[in-house]
């Protein structure tokens, strides 16, 4: 009984974050600056919120996390470093329907690194759906060759990767991360200090991303990091798609940013995929379930 109450603790946190990240990227575009501005502004505010938010806990109770726990805590904190560089350096190169659409593909990473770290070999279904979004991605970027969109969907792919890798060393630690994905911001935002100190700050809203930073980044981070300490890592990386799908949405009405028909179409074939093998993963824990209820009755 634990451990369905577990899953659905897992669930609840993971579609809180993954639906709180749906307004980042609208948010850095309202900000309206440069990269590197926006990275320092995203990741100063991200991390000034974190350790205010760690010192009240640990002042109110004894059993708050740890900031970085062990090596472990350490190399996650990197990748979500490593997520930050790669997913606004994106931004600017590349649409926001391509880059949310190839996001989706952590799902896919995720898989083949929990079958590396974890050793959990995917099912058959699951290597279809994955084979399904390969050939996804595979028109998008196809669709950026000569649009100058190439470099920024290849930093989109890495995000999905990093994003991937963090969610699999956070599952195999069993360690609470929430707070590591959000001190990982530290690595950005060295890098964004002395980017920014030779050219200067260039933002025109900067209201908009200080309000990222300091409230959006801290909820999504933190459930989206402690979603592996309940459910598997694909699952985690399935509510990245709210992001893959709602984006795009707020960007439009926003920004009036259209996709390509290319873009569309390897982000419906990525959607489909997702949305399909996600109902035969609740299929399947349903069964396995009632079996287990039949196998060991109360």
């Amino acid at each position: 009984m634990s451990s369905h109450i577990d899953h659905q603790k897992g669930l609840l946190i993971s579609a809180i974050g993954g639906l709180t990240l749906t307004v980042d990227i609208p948010l850095i575009r309202l900000a309206d600056g440069e990269a590197w501005t926006i990275l320092l502004l995203r990741t100063g505010t991200t991390l000034v919120a974190a350790l205010i938010i760690w010192a009240v806990w640990r002042s109110l109770s004894r059993n708050a996390p740890q900031l970085i726990p062990g090596w472990s805590g350490l190399v996650v904190a990197i990748c979500y470093g490593l997520t930050s560089v790669t997913f606004v350096t994106s931004i600017y190169h590349t649409t926001t329907a391509n880059l949310v659409f190839i996001l989706a593909f952590n799902t896919v990473f995720a898989a083949l690194l929990s079958w590396v770290v974890l050793k959990e070999r995917p099912r058959p279904a699951t290597v279809v759906a994955m084979l399904v979004m390969i050939v996804g991605v595979a028109i998008i970027v196809g669709d950026s060759i000569g649009t100058g969109h190439l470099f920024g969907d290849f930093m989109a792919l890495c995000s999905a990767f990093f994003i991937a890798l963090a969610i699999t060393l956070s599952r195999a630690s069993g360690k609470d991360m929430g707070f590591a994905s959000l001190i990982g911001v530290i690595l950005p935002l060295g890098v964004a200090v002395f980017m920014v100190s030779s050219e200067g700050l260039q933002v025109n809203a900067p209201w908009w991303i200080i309000f990222n930073g300091a409230v959006i980044m801290p909820i999504s981070f933190f459930c989206l990091a402690n979603g592996p300490k309940y459910i598997s890592g694909p699952e985690v990386a399935m509510f990245y798609l709210l992001e893959t799908v709602l984006a795009p949405v707020w960007v439009w009405m926003v920004f009036a940013e259209t996709p390509s028909r290319n873009s569309l179409i390897g982000g419906a074939i990525l959607i489909v995929t997702l949305v399909a093998h996600s109902l035969w993963q609740l299929h399947e824990g349903r069964q396995r379930r009632a079996a287990l209820a039949v196998s060991h009755p109360a």
